[in-house]
Parts: structure tokens; C-alpha cells; sequence
């Protein structure tokens, strides 16, 4: 058995040989592409730099299901090891699963898409797995004491037949999958911006997204890339998940295991493709590298429109349908999306001056048109926007360097948000939902129950800024997640407050202004 990826599952591929009179020659059915047909010559060379006589007849190898496009390498070992059953010079390999390329001299490359496909082995009931010695760790996750890693075609071949005569693999020592290390940038390097803080926790403990402008150094960069730190850490099986799509995006070799909620920051001149996954090959883009963790954008309106209306529907489902011939192929894309802008396209619009003393307040000119500021926030679209929960307005860096003491550390923020994440765990266990910020409109009225003048102020306040269902429903996703945090079993009126204090910015680049 082999495997090649198509989309986050991959399928598994029954490579079979046959071994006839005639001509000698290889042939390769099964629609393979690219590297697969190429593989005859690789084996060729393979088997005789490894000691092995290459038979003198017609092959026919035949790669099932037929209808499945076949690429890359991966498909080397399982071919070679195929022709040696056929010819009796090894013991059929059934039930076993071999991924590896194979270099002219017989040694094995490690190839992308080890985990994922260990556990889509797994998941169709092979219980054995031969994969490059390099990707072992990877395989170690799930497939702990059923597989062998191999340096070489010879290495391989030896760990079959052991696995013939004895039922299982030679004993190996289990390489511990390398864990990620999320740098250590702490909270409390970062003087003031208190509500933005705040803004932060809400979100690393609920899902939530969140957009943050302001003038050039007011923090906003360096404070979202200090999100990772408060972040819970992931759950085993959605590490295996979040690493098995880094082991399909990336070339080869061993991927660290993801125990961290990722956090991805593409740059602002990435294509569609590059943010929703595609190309000929589909692999997953920046949302599905963002799996169970964040996406965060700097300079948001720098990005092209398109890319950014691009973002809404995978926001709302949580996964993200590319349409291909041979079917749609579904990458998961449970994200939280952190935006970050200056509230004009020069960025002087709310930034202030310093003076000699005292400390002045003076405004800088903004040198941009109302049209021009216009122009530079309909990036956006309200239809985005409107899938943004949390809105902060930042003011300048001067308020900031006024701001002595030292503030709350990342670890004492992290506690917090451990605690209201395990909170959501169990409310929504079993349920598929992990956050608050996925919670369904049909679960509000059950977790969401307000009191009288609670409810009397949010439909207040919806009528007066015109909110939208979602924006409605979205207010009180955030206050549950406030109340999670503050330990409170029910909504209060402050909750819904706050949350609706962070909706109300966002909508007007002049409320930095205000």
C-alpha cells in the first residue's frame, strides 16, 4: 500500500505488479504523473545499487484506484518492494503501508505527507508502516512500535522480511518527535495599551476575531505577536491534526510536532493561493497552517481585496472547499483571524508629537483625502468586517512611553485563559465545538440567557448601530467568553457591556480621533 495527498485526507493508493514474457521494459498504469513515471528508471538503478538483480521481463505496475491522479515520489519504495513480490524475492506485503523516494545508489529521501498519511493508513485498518528514517517521528505519533524507519532500499527490504518471520518489526529506539517552541515574548515587556491587552485575552480565550488600528508604533504589531504565548495549548488530537497539515505543506523531512496553537503571518503580497491553498498539487494555504490557532495580518489593507474578501466564508465554516476536476477537495481552516491597520494610508491620522516640555499633544498633519481614507478601509468590506467581533482603536506611542509599571505577565494571562478554555471544553464536549466563537445560533438561547435589563440594552444598543444577525449573536459569543473568564455561570450586564464597547469601534477610522 501506498499514499498520495488530496486534500487533508489523501488517498490511499494498492500498488500492484505483474511479471510477464516479452520485451523487457517497464510499464505504469493508473493515471501517474510526473515523478511516478519516472520512477521505472529510479527503481532500475535502486535495485542494482543495492545488490539486486532487476528481472529480465515485462512489468506491468498498476496503481488503484485508477481514476486518482498520482504525484510525486512517494510511490518509489512501494513500486520497488511490488516488483520483488512479483518476482518471489520477498514476502507479499500485505497490510503494510511504504512511502519513501529512492536516489539512484538505493538510499531513501523522506517525503512530505508522512503523518497524514500513517493516519489515513490507520484509518482504513493497515497496521504496519515503512516510511525514510527521517520521517520516523513523524510516524512514531501514531503508528508507535508498527512501523520501521529505513535509510536504504536493503534497510527496507530487511524490515519486511523480519516482519514476515516474526509478526512485527525488529525493535528500534523510538525518536521523539520534536516539539515546537513558541519564542518567548512576554506581555509584560509592553508598557500600557491595557484595552488592547484585554482584547487579547478575549480573544486567545474564545476565537474570536479581532481587528486593531492605530497610528505607526503604537504597539499593534508587537503586542499581537505576543498572542501565542496566552494561547492554551492544543489538545493531543488536534495536534496530530494541525501537524498533519504541516506534514502535507511542507517538502519533506521531519515537521515538529505541534503541541502550540500556530500562529502564521504572511506577508501582505501573498496571492489567493498562497492564503487559501491550491496550485496543481492542492496543499493547504495560510488558513489551514492557521488550523486551531491564528492568522494574523499586518498591514491588512496592504493586501489585495480580493484576498481579503477571500477570508469570509472559511471564517464562517471553519474549512475551505477548493473545486478541482477530479473532485472538491476539503482542507480544514478553524481559525481566529487578527487584523491590524493604520487608520490611514499615510498613517499620520491620530498620531500626536512629541514636544519639549511638557509632553504635548499636539496632532500631526495627515496628509490623505477623506476619499483617499475611504478608498483605504472599503479594503475590507462590511461583510468582513461584520465577522469581526473585537474592534480596538490604539492611540499614539506618546501616551504610551507616559504609561510607568510593569504589567501583567504572559503566564498569569495564559492561567486565565486555560481556565476559560477548559471552561468551553466541557460546556461543549462532544459536540464538535471548541470555542465560544463557533457556538451556533441555535446553542445562544441555552448558554447565552440574560436578564431582563441586560436583554432591555443590548436591543438597545442593536437598533441604534444597526446590527446585523451575526453581529447581534457574535456580541453575545464575546460576552460569554468575558463571563468564562471572570468564572460567572451567567451573563451580566457589565459582560454585555464590555462587548458591546469592543463592537462599537471599528466601524470609522476617526474614532482614534475621539
Amino acid at each position: 500500500m501506498a499514499y498520495t495527498p488530496f486534500g487533508a485526507e489523501g488517498i490511499i493508493i494498492r500498488v500492484e505488479a505483474d511479471i510477464r514474457r516479452g520485451i523487457p521494459g517497464v510499464d505504469i498504469t493508473g493515471l501517474a504523473q510526473g515523478a511516478v513515471r519516472e520512477a521505472r528508471d529510479r527503481v532500475r538503478a535502486a535495485f542494482r545499487n543495492s545488490g539486486y538483480v532487476f528481472p529480465q521481463e515485462r512489468i506491468l505496475i498498476n496503481l488503484a484506484p485508477a481514476g486518482v491522479r498520482k504525484e510525486g515520489a512517494a510511490l518509489d519504495l512501494p513500486i520497488a518492494v511490488a516488483v520483488m513480490a512479483a518476482a518471489g524475492l520477498v514476502p507479499n506485503p500485505e497490510g503494510l503501508m511504504m512511502l519513501g523516494e529512492l536516489e539512484l545508489s538505493g538510499t531513501l529521501r523522506p517525503v512530505r505527507g508522512v503523518l497524514a498519511a500513517v493516519a489515513a493508513g490507520i484509518r482504513a485498518g493497515i497496521s504496519d508502516f515503512i516510511v525514510p528514517k527521517e520521517n520516523a517521528s513523524q510516524a512514531a505519533i501514531l503508528a508507535d512500535g508498527h512501523y520501521a524507519g529505513a535509510d536504504t532500499l536493503k534497510e527496507a527490504i530487511e524490515a519486511l522480511i523480519t516482519r514476515a518471520q516474526t509478526g512485527s518489526f525488529a525493535p528500534q529506539s523510538r525518536p521523539d518527535p520534536e516539539a515546537n517552541v513558541v519564542p518567548i515574548q512576554d506581555f509584560s515587556e509592553v508598557r500600557g495599551q491595557a484595552r488592547y491587552k484585554r482584547a487579547l485575552e478575549i480573544a486567545a480565550a474564545g476565537g474570536h476575531n479581532l481587528l486593531v488600528f492605530g497610528p505607526p508604533g503604537a504597539g499593534k504589531t508587537m503586542l499581537a505577536r505576543r498572542m501565542s504565548g496566552i494561547m492554551a495549548p492544543l489538545l493531543p488530537w488536534e495536534a496530530v491534526e494541525v501537524t498533519s497539515l504541516y506534514s502535507l505543506a511542507e517538502q519533506a523531512g521531519q515537521v515538529s510536532f505541534i503541541t502550540h496553537p500556530p500562529f502564521r503571518s504572511p506577508h501582505h503580497s501573498a496571492s489567493v493561493e498562497g492564503i487559501l491553498g491550491g496550485g496543481k498539487n492542492v496543499r493547504p494555504g495560510e488558513i489551514s497552517l492557521s488550523h486551531f490557532g491564528t492568522l494574523f495580518l499586518d498591514e491588512a489593507p496592504e493586501f489585495r481585496a480580493h484576498v481579503l474578501q477571500s477570508l469570509r466564508e472559511p471564517l464562517e465554516d471553519g474549512v475551505i472547499t477548493i473545486s478541482r476536476a477530479e473532485g472538491p477537495v476539503r482542507l480544514p481552516a478553524d481559525f481566529q483571524l487578527l487584523l491590524a491597520a493604520n487608520t490611514c494610508p499615510c498613517g499620520r491620522l491620530g498620531m500626536h508629537r512629541l514636544g519639549d516640555e511638557p509632553l504635548s499633544d499636539t496632532v500631526l498633519t495627515c496628509f490623505c483625502s477623506p476619499e483617499e481614507i475611504h478608498r483605504y478601509w472599503r479594503k475590507f468590506g462590511a461583510a468582513l468586517l461584520d465577522r469581526v467581533e473585537l474592534r480596538i482603536a490604539v492611540q499614539s506611542p506618546e501616551i504610551t512611553l507616559c504609561t510607568t509599571g510593569e504589567g501583567e505577565s504572559s503566564e498569569t494571562i495564559a492561567c486565565r485563559v486555560l481556565r476559560a478554555v477548559q471552561v468551553q471544553r466541557d460546556r461543549y464536549q462532544n459536540s464538535g465545538i471548541r470555542r465560544n466563537a463557533r457556538m451556533p445560533a441555535s446553542l445562544i438561547d441555552r448558554y447565552c440567557k440574560l436578564k431582563a435589563e441586560s436583554e432591555k440594552a443590548l436591543h438597545s444598543a442593536s437598533s441604534k448601530l444597526g446590527l446585523s444577525g451575526r453581529a447581534f449573536h457574535g456580541i453575545l459569543r464575546v460576552a460569554r467568553t468575558i463571563a468564562d473568564l471572570e468564572g460567572s455561570d451567567t451573563l451580566l450586564p457589565v459582560h454585555i457591556m464590555e462587548a458591546l464597547d469592543y463592537r462599537r469601534q471599528g466601524d470609522d477610522p476617526y474614532d482614534i480621533l475621539e
